[in-house]
């Protein structure tokens, strides 16, 4: 039976200038029990699908046409008491962003039972019960209804919104990039317990993101959409495996993966389309290697292809086979074939020995009275690393691991605890004593989000040229150097931005603006915080070739920091593993990948989603949360999560020469522990670690 049905549905927004046609005449329907998928990049129209389905449209949103029925309801004829009946009640909505959809001032318990009793008419007493309940089967502790948002982790948080959605067992999930942001072991969580408690609720979900693997893992059907209009749709198996549209393929190829015979990952050259004006041709043909004149004329009809259930958007999809082999190749798509990370390496440019950074926390009077030393966060705690010239340096972990940190430090931007750093055979103490400008010059950093780190008063020009200003060049100097580094970082032609404001422009090429910000003074190191988190799946690739190109070309150094182990083996030359300050695991990126030392590091690479429906992939949940960073276990700070963890793993803490393997060292005692560390082997029937396969984790 259907339970959501959307027919040629069309959304636009008014603006001061021109009227946005934000989505085209888009169908799909839902059927109970099924899981249903939208993928794209950003400004396909997926949220705004989303937002028309739950009547949150903004004040300059219309639906101008189109029909959206709910177990055969209009929701767009609905009344606001109407629609408020059925929010919650029978369509529940998991947004993007915790932090932002929860109010701070309230508890996460007392959220949830304001939920509750809007819609149903229970006592405090029951609602609070209910509350536990709910804390009980999304993985939290009951005990902790009571705390407020900023109290739980990014994951815990994302928790708390599903268990509002789920707080009334609607029919309908939505789902709006719940997992955008968050490390690789959280989203794992947060899927798995998706599906889990779909499962047992028999509730559909419709799943919004630009990540094909967590819809192939989790999906029975999708449409891939593009320039607000379906281009493929169908049967998760028939669109992902073998796509006929060649959006879907670069898409496809786009997605980067750690299989040992994985392909590299092939970006979609250009930018999303204008949407200025209805489209009158194939929305996808400015950035289609296979555009002919046909493509011009109009765009393409959705049309019915012999495999049940598939569609597709192309006037050529007869070709479909042949388009599939040739959009493989990176010549396909003019671009010039990645030789991989290079070999060849310059000498030692940044070197820690011991590195610190702890941060004090608060004491009471009478414990400054008592003289007691203050408790203290370790978030770098003793991490020794090398980076070379021409060398990228993948550092990985879970949130709140001490990544971050360890990157703010090694950009003096946090003034070292304690142990050493050295930069280009200076140790740090040298620049903190007057030479910090030049350090400043040397050394650049770019942050995970650039709309907190580019002021959103200052065209581009401006910021790229802001360095130049403070370090002294010359003014007639600014604007050649501006414009080459525009240019460098794939801003063509650069006069085009010049004039621009961030939010003129898109999330990749603000990211852009921020990369050529950074190397505008021709640095010799670069510290790249993740800067691709928040990237569609083809703007990170362009992103990770072009730290590549750099580090190739430019002979610097660069270190990568991202919870995203895929992105790092396409980037890295050599991998660091985090965990609570450490580094417990390092070494060249292909023995990573083929046989982690470290069952952390285990857990990470088997938490990355597969692209292909078909696989059959290990998922390995790893069980609690990491340990209180001011209050660490004694021995391994893994061993409280460890499967493998013996008694001599609690007495004393292994060090990284515990493998005896100089090229790639792990901190664990049981580092040559082959079958029992892959990920391939992890034994499903191990108590400590919850396995799933992927075809399990699938809906029926």
């Amino acid at each position: 039976m259907t339970l959501l049905n959307v027919e040629d549905l069309k959304v636009t927004y008014a603006t001061e200038d021109d009227t946005v046609h934000a989505v085209n005449d888009v169908s799909f329907s839902i059927d109970e029990g099924i899981n249903y998928g939208l993928a794209g990049e950003s400004g396909s129209g997926k949220s705004t699908i989303a937002e028309a389905l739950l009547g949150l449209l903004p004040g300059n949103g219309t639906v101008e046409r189109g029909e959206i029925t709910f177990n055969g309801r209009d929701l767009t004829s609905l009344s606001e008491a109407e629609r408020r009946d059925v929010l919650w009640e029978d369509i529940a909505y998991i947004p993007q962003s915790a932090m932002d959809s929860l109010d701070p001032v309230m508890s996460t318990g007392a959220q949830i039972v304001q939920t509750i009793q809007t819609h149903r008419n229970v006592t405090d007493e029951k609602a609070r019960a209910r509350v536990e309940e709910l804390f009980e089967i999304v993985g939290l502790d009951p005990d902790r209804i009571d705390d407020y948002p900023h109290e739980f982790s990014g994951g815990m948080r994302q928790r708390v919104t599903i268990a509002m959605a789920l707080a009334l067992e609607p029919d309908l999930i939505i789902a709006d990039e719940p997992t955008t942001g968050l490390d690789v072991i959280v989203q794992d969580k947060i899927i798995d317990k998706i599906l889990e408690i779909q499962e047992r609720m028999d509730s559909s979900l419709l799943l919004i993101t630009h990540e094909i693997g967590v819809i192939a893992e989790t999906c029975d059907e999708l449409s891939i959409l593009y320039g607000g209009k379906v281009m493929e749709q169908g049967s998760v198996d028939n669109v992902l495996v073998n796509p006929t549209n060649p959006y879907t393929m670069g898409l496809k190829n786009s997605f980067p993966e750690i299989n040992d015979d994985a392909e590299d990952a092939v970006a979609i050259p250009g930018s999303p389309p204008n949407l200025n004006h209805e489209p009158t041709s194939c929305v996808f043909k400015d950035r289609c290697p296979f555009a002919t004149d046909e493509c011009s004329d109009s765009h393409p009809d959705l049309v019915n292809l012999p495999n049940r259930n598939h569609r597709s958007a192309c006037h050529h999809v007869d070709k479909a086979a042949q388009m599939r082999r040739d959009a493989k190749d990176p010549a396909t798509w003019d671009i010039t074939e990645s030789e991989g990370a290079s070999t060849e390496t310059g000498d030692v440019i940044l070197e820690t020995d011991g590195l610190e950074k702890y941060y004090g926390q608060s004491q009471s009077l009478l414990s400054q009275v008592r003289g007691e030393d203050p408790d203290y966060v370790k978030a770098v705690d003793g991490v020794s690393l090398s980076v070379r010239r021409s060398e990228v340096l993948g550092i990985a972990g879970e949130s709140g691991c001490g990544k971050s940190t360890l990157g703010e430090t090694m950009a003096l931007l946090e003034d070292p605890t304690g142990g050493d750093l050295v930069f280009d055979g200076e140790p740090y103490e040298y620049y903190q004593d007057g030479n910090l400008q030049e350090f400043r010059r040397k050394v650049q950093i770019i942050f995970q989000d650039p709309f907190d780190s580019l002021n959103p008063r200052q065209t581009v020009k401006k910021l790229v040229g802001e360095p130049l200003t403070i370090h002294g060049y010359r003014s007639d100097e600014h604007e050649q150097a501006i414009v080459e580094t525009l240019e460098k970082v794939g801003l063509n032609p650069a006069e085009k931005f010049l004039d621009q404001y961030p939010h003129e422009l898109s999330g990749g090429q603000r990211q852009r603006v921020a990369v050529a910000k950074a190397l505008v003074l021709d640095p010799d190191f670069l510290i790249c915080d993740e800067p691709a988190s928040m990237l569609d799946v083809s703007l990170k690739v362009n992103l990770l070739n072009l730290l590549r190109g750099l580090a190739d070309a430019e002979d610097i150094g660069i270190v990568y920091i991202s919870h995203d182990l895929a992105s790092l083996m396409q980037v890295s030359d050599r991998l660091a593993i985090m965990y609570l300050g450490r580094i417990i695991e390092e070494g060249d990126v292909d023995r990573i990948a083929d046989q982690p030392k470290h069952p952390y590091t285990t857990s990470l690479l088997s938490a990355a989603p597969e692209k292909d429906p078909t696989a059959d992939r290990t998922r390995v949940l790893l069980d609690g949360e990491p340990p209180d960073p001011v209050d660490l276990p004694s021995g391994c700070v893994f061993a409280p999560r460890c499967p493998k963890a013996e008694e001599k793993c609690w007495g004393a803490e292994p060090t990284l020469d515990e493998s005896g393997d100089r090229e790639h060292r792990a901190a664990c005692y049981f580092p040559d522990d082959e079958t029992e560390m892959t990920a391939l082997d992890a034994s499903p029937d191990d108590s400590d670690f919850e396995s799933l396969s992927g075809a399990d984790s699938m809906s029926d």
